[in-house]
This record gives C-alpha cells, sequence and structure tokens, in this order.
C-alpha cells in the first residue's frame, strides 16, 4: 500500500502548528479554520483531537509548561530550597520567554494541565520537605508564579522608546537616557529579574530563619 503523502493527523502536530502561530501571530491567530490550514487538513479533522480552540491553547500552555527543569526539586538533589527555587524559576522564566505570547494561558494557574500540575506539585513538595509548614508552601508556590509570569508578560525596556527627543527634560529630567533601555532591553529585563528574585528568597529566607527558631 502506498505511503501516505502528508503526515498522519495527531494532536501533537496540532499543538506545534498551534504552537508556532501563537509565536507567530499571537492567541488571536488561532482558530480551528486557521490551523486546518496550516495543517492541510479538513476543519472537523481537528474535533477528532480537540473539543474546542480552548482545548489547543490549554495543550500549548501544557508543552510550555513541560519545557520547565524540575529536577532541582528531586529527593536526590543536593540543593538547598532557596538555591532549588532560584535555579527553577530561571528556567521556568526562560521557558516563558521563548513563548511570550501563550503566557496570559499559563497565568491563568494550571488547571488540569498534567505538565502545570507536576510543576505545582514539585515546589510545594520541596517546600514541604524543606521545612516550610504546608500554608506557607502553598503562599510561595503562588508568590513565584505571579513573579515569574509578570515578569514574562512584558518588558520595561521596551516600554521606552529608542528615540533620544522623546523625553523632554524640562519633562522628565531624570529619563535623559531612557532612550537607550530598548537596546539593551535583554540585559535590563534580566538583570531586572535577577534582582527582583534575590530580594524575594532574602525575604523568604529571614522567614525561614523565623520559624527555624520558633
Amino acid at each position: 500500500m502506498a505511503r501516505p503523502r502528508k503526515p498522519l493527523l495527531s494532536r501533537a502536530r496540532i499543538v506545534d502548528a498551534a504552537a508556532a502561530l501563537i509565536d507567530a501571530e499571537g492567541l488571536e491567530a488561532v482558530s480551528t479554520r486557521r490551523l486546518a490550514a496550516e495543517l492541510g487538513v479538513s476543519g472537523p479533522s481537528l474535533y477528532n483531537h480537540f473539543r474546542t480552540k480552548d482545548e489547543i491553547l490549554e495543550a500549548v500552555a501544557d508543552a510550555v509548561s513541560a519545557q520547565v527543569d524540575l529536577t532541582m526539586f528531586d529527593e536526590g538533589d543536593d540543593r538547598d530550597w532557596r538555591t532549588a527555587l532560584h535555579d527553577w524559576a530561571v528556567s521556568y522564566r526562560a521557558a516563558l520567554t521563548d513563548h511570550p505570547n501563550i503566557v496570559p494561558v499559563l497565568a491563568s494557574g494550571p488547571g488540569r494541565r498534567p505538565a502545570g500540575l507536576r510543576v505545582a506539585d514539585a515546589v510545594f513538595g520541596a517546600m514541604v520537605r524543606a521545612g516550610w509548614p504546608p500554608a506557607q508552601a502553598t503562599h510561595i508556590g503562588a508568590l513565584m508564579r505571579y513573579f515569574i509570569t509578570g515578569s514574562a508578560l512584558g518588558s520595561f525596556a521596551r516600554g521606552f522608546v529608542d528615540d533620544e527627543t522623546a523625553y523632554d527634560p524640562a519633562d522628565y529630567p531624570h529619563l535623559g537616557r531612557a532612550h537607550l533601555l530598548a537596546e539593551h532591553r535583554e540585559k535590563v529585563d534580566e538583570g531586572a529579574f535577577e534582582t527582583g528574585l534575590r530580594a524575594l528568597l532574602d525575604g523568604l529566607a529571614v522567614q525561614y530563619a523565623a520559624l527555624a527558631r520558633a
């Protein structure tokens, strides 16, 4: 029997096509009709794998969550809770900044997404094992998600135009070099993330020490 000219449709192919479309054009570009055209299939054939467009977006979000490194939370790993949180946060942000257009879906929480739930489970379990009370471990997981997803939703540096005449010193005396931020976007945004992450972990370390004394 002759081999089919095109690969058979699968969930993985649909997710890959949707992810590429989201990366290139944003969430608004995704529709079942557009995806079917990209895949060279009829629209109804997508419903054999996903019931709705929202299910496809959820699957793309979960595929991004699956890229996050969780090995620092393994019971055999010798990193302390603070180092583990730092390394995980860096990995999580890297996954999100590679796919910034899907962040609004991820920011809503893991819901029923398997990879997203594994992330939440790993963080919570590691914090409890480290000695944090369960309620505080929950707060830490929420806090880290707020901070990481927030950092990936936009770029501080891109919020300023690169026109040196845009910010009149008479009106903005301290923004004389703000037009240079966009040129150094990656350095500025990564530096801000690391500064915030260190400050956050420093604060948690103070709370952890107080718990140990108590």
